[in-house]
């Protein structure tokens, strides 16, 4: 039986939550509206100060006029992320000639129009319902092409800003990780500062994780600064492409870290449903050790008592066992460690990324996806914070020194 429960009597005076939200959302229309009114104005004033400047003042006779007023028409300028209808003065010169009022070009760039309709995609809204967005009747050009276009411009400055800017920190640990669009693949890098800042490194297009591609995106990071004679650690989720292209780039000076959450997730897809969790949690608790011969027994020992059942989990496992140890036999303490053990720092940016691109239904081409993964990587970038265990990564650092002077072989092979 429903029990419903009288509503209690508003006190005298008060606003109840409903009322007080609809209160905020009409003043917060209203502020809207006032802001765009009044930046209308200012243009109004700044057109009349440019006409005045070249005509004098109106209605006042001036001998050494140089140019006269000729009424007034309609221009479009941009104002709050669209464009406006505006009345301007027009102003001739002596000789007949339409002069240009200095301030109208200002107001005429679609330069704010196109950082507008950027921010706004960035920010979730799809080309198809940025109209709605735009509800000024005296607004115009947001069809969905116009929209797709001036997200294009956009996000072609933006891309050369932010992919081609220098790199000259120092990145202890770079990730990399590719993700698939329909047909395409972008791959990504994303490399943490000895201070523990994470950066968008750069991103490249291709039919899949193929090697060449991936030397190309590596290529690109050397050429804009990247130091590659510095030993650092790498994070990969176990593709061969990108092992193979971040070794035959960075020679010695690479030591491979296979990501612990992808190897569990390969080995567990061979067994039935019953023995998961089992070898979930032995799986976990072999990674949880810190010495890495502790982890390393664990992990074989767990392995050979697959063989019998699950041959195919027990050859997933040990295939590039060793290399998901890379950080135990490196010595990386704590919270570092459960950084750096997997990419899921990568696969965070990789979500906010494709929050961006599922908005788009298909791509025409490989450009068209490396926008639209541009701008989502740009906007994770916004959200980074420091990694956990920042203050640890000297250790990194000196252990890596250590290891790449001692041994030629970086992939750590027992």
């Amino acid at each position: 039986m429903k029990v419903y429960q009288k509503e209690a009597a508003p006190v005298k005076g008060s606003i109840r939550i409903s009322d007080s939200d609809l209160l905020r959302a009409k003043a917060s229309e209203g502020l809207l509206r006032l802001s765009l009114e009044l930046g209308l104005d200012v243009i109004r004033q700044l057109f009349e100060e440019d006409a005045t400047a070249l005509a004098g003042e109106k209605g006042k006779h001036q001998k050494n006029r140089t140019a006269y007023r000729h009424g007034y028409e309609d221009t479009k300028v941009v104002c709050g992320g669209e464009k406006i209808s505006v009345s301007r003065p027009r102003v001739r010169s002596k000789e007949n000639e339409e002069l240009i009022l200095p301030s109208l070009s200002v107001f005429q760039s679609e330069d704010p129009l196109n950082r507008a309709v950027l921010q706004n995609i960035l920010a979730g809204v799809s080309t198809r319902k940025y109209a709605r967005t735009r509800e000024d009747e005296k607004g115009s050009c947001m069809s969905k092409s116009e929209v797709s276009r001036r997200f294009a411009s956009g996000m072609k400055i933006a891309m050369n800003t932010f992919f081609t800017r220098r790199l000259d920190d120092d990145y202890a640990s770079i990730m990399l990780d590719g993700m698939g669009f329909s047909k395409i693949t972008i791959i990504a890098a994303m490399g943490i500062t000895s201070d523990g800042n994470k950066k968008m490194l750069g991103i490249v297009e291709g039919g899949s994780e193929n090697g060449e591609v991936v030397k190309k995106l590596l290529q690109g990071l050397i050429d804009r600064g990247l130091d590659p004679a510095r030993p650092r650690l790498y994070v990969i989720d176990g593709g061969k492409a990108l092992h193979k292209a971040v070794t035959d780039t960075f020679g010695k000076h690479a030591v491979i870290q296979r990501c612990q959450v992808h190897k569990k997730r390969n080995v567990l897809a061979h067994l039935p449903e019953s023995e998961k969790s089992n070898v979930s949690i032995l799986l976990s608790n072999a990674y949880l050790e810190f010495e890495y011969e502790k982890a390393k027994s664990a992990l074989e020992k767990l392995a050979n008592e697959l063989d019998f059942r699950y041959p195919n989990a027990a050859t997933s496992l040990r295939e590039g066992l060793d290399e998901t140890l890379t950080v135990h036999k490196l010595g990386v303490p704590g919270l570092l460690r459960q950084t750096l053990s997997n990419t899921n720092p990568m696969e965070s940016a990789n979500s906010v990324c494709a929050g961006i691109v599922r908005k788009v239904s298909r791509f025409k081409d490989g450009e068209t996806a490396l926008r639209h993964a541009a701008a989502g990587f740009i906007e994770a970038e916004r959200g980074f914070h420091r990694v956990n265990g920042y203050r640890q990564i000297p250790i990194l650092t000196n252990s890596l020194l250590a290891l790449t002077s001692d041994h030629k072989n970086v992939t750590l092979s027992a």
